[in-house]
């Protein structure tokens, strides 16, 4: 064991210590360490330690599950139930899709990074769905690719079904690199991951943005690609990464374009929750809901010269549970190895004055509308011929009446005026 300074020489008594007159302070030097100002260091020292630690644990119970006491069901697979990994599962969409999920009987896994989700709707499902072994939230960043991967390595997961994305046309033509990454480049580390750990099954959300503004109304499966806008480019780009993945390996997959998606929860149990930063790019009915309850001062609607009945765009809005049922559906009957592919939609297209009218009804309110110059990457007509799903999955819309649909997403709006974080009886 080495010592602190030098031995004394061999025989040599220790040497007597006088009592001396206190002194402020005291120094000692050990092997070139002045003792003086240790105890502060040490201070210092322990702090920096319990700061790393409290946040050791802090990261630690965002990327797991609230509920311990069913985390190792997750690790294992069990006879009779199918694991799906729901990235963006604490979106407006793939919540909804979470919650059919396990209403149905599935287990989940949740991995969202919070950026656009929001943590208000996994504690609700967590609260319906208490049971260990049903849900856990994984707090996580496709774009990490350690982190996806330590997700595939320590869950049983059979399925995915690939909703996480930002998704504002006006926002990827303002930022379009960040849309890039986020759709393409995300979509890319998911299949890696799944490639590694033998997960053959997916269900990928994307959308109508891929066709661009098609010559001829309805919108099939086969019209051509041509987006228009960074948003639906990126989409596209994911596409084609996974059907020339599925060309190499054993792979199912079924791709689904949603059209424009409306509505909430028919029960009240979930709705849409944009953060107050995002309302610049939100859907027209959350403005329309910000304007019912004097958020804001009115509705501004982009584009009125359009060459469509009433100059306005022309839109197929689909209720968000009759979406997540098609996801079902696509899981269910999804085939080995094969790439299928489709649209999402009521197969009617509504003009947004159309669905301002709507709005009005729904909320009972009269909302100023302003008429504005045409949004950047938008485009005149979208809406889609939905007859190869029906055909396919025995899958149609049942949510058409857009007075309706609308009023679903107004009662739980108006129930819940700052999101999930608040409601009124």
């Amino acid at each position: 064991m080495g010592s602190l300074g030098p031995a004394l020489p061999p025989g040599t008594a220790s040497p007597s210590f006088r009592r001396r007159s206190p002194r402020p302070y005291r120094t000692y030097a050990f092997g070139g360490i002045d003792c003086s100002s240790m105890q502060p260091r040490l201070v210092l020292i322990a702090k920096v330690l319990l700061v790393g630690l409290l946040t050791g644990l802090c990261m630690s119970a965002l990327r797991q599950s609230t509920s311990f006491a069913g985390s190792s069901k997750f690790a294992t697979r069990e006879r009779g139930v199918t694991h799906v990994l729901v990235t963006g599962g604490a979106g407006f969409i793939g919540s909804h899709a979470v919650l059919r999920l396990l209403e149905d009987g599935y287990r989940v896994t949740i991995v969202d990074n919070l950026s656009r989700g929001n943590m208000g709707a996994v504690e609700q499902l967590q609260a319906l769905f208490p049971e260990p072994g049903r849900l856990q939230f994984l707090f996580g960043d496709l774009g990490d690719s350690k982190r996806v991967t330590e997700i595939f390595a320590q869950n049983a997961i059979d399925a995915v079904m690939h909703f996480a994305a930002i998704a504002y046309v006006s926002e990827s033509m303002a930022d379009p690199l960040r849309y890039y990454h986020n759709i393409t480049f995300n979509t890319l580390t998911v299949l890696e991951a799944m490639r590694a750990y033998g997960v053959t099954k997916l269900i990928y959300s994307s959308t109508c943005a891929t066709y661009g503004e098609p010559e001829t109304m309805p919108i099939t499966e086969t019209t051509p690609q041509i987006p228009i806008n960074p948003y639906g480019k990126a989409k596209k780009m994911s596409e084609d990464l996974i059907k020339d993945f599925a060309k190499t390996a054993d792979f199912s997959v079924t791709i689904l374009r949603y059209f424009n998606v409306i509505g909430s929860d028919p029960k009240g149990r979930l709705g849409e929750a944009p953060r107050p930063e995002l309302r610049k790019h939100a859907r027209i009915s959350g403005a329309c809901f910000d304007a019912a309850m004097g958020i804001i001062p009115g509705i501004q609607v982009r584009g009125y010269d359009y060459k469509t009945s009433d100059g306005t765009c022309i839109r197929d809005y689909i209720h968000v549970t009759d979406l997540v049922d098609a996801h079902v559906k696509a899981l269910e009957k999804i085939e080995k190895g094969k790439v299928s592919i489709y649209n999402v939609g009521t197969g009617k297209g509504s003009s947004v004055k159309e669905f301002v009218e709507a709005c009005k009804f729904a909320t009972g309110v009269n909302v100023t509308v302003t008429m504005l110059d045409r949004r950047p990457g938008d485009y005149a007509e979208v809406y889609s011929d939905p007859s190869k799903i029906k055909r396919e999955l025995s899958w149609t819309a049942q949510h058409i009446d857009l007075k309706a649909s609308l009023s679903d997403a107004w009662r739980w709006r108006k129930r819940h005026p700052d999101g999930f974080s608040s409601a009124m009886i």
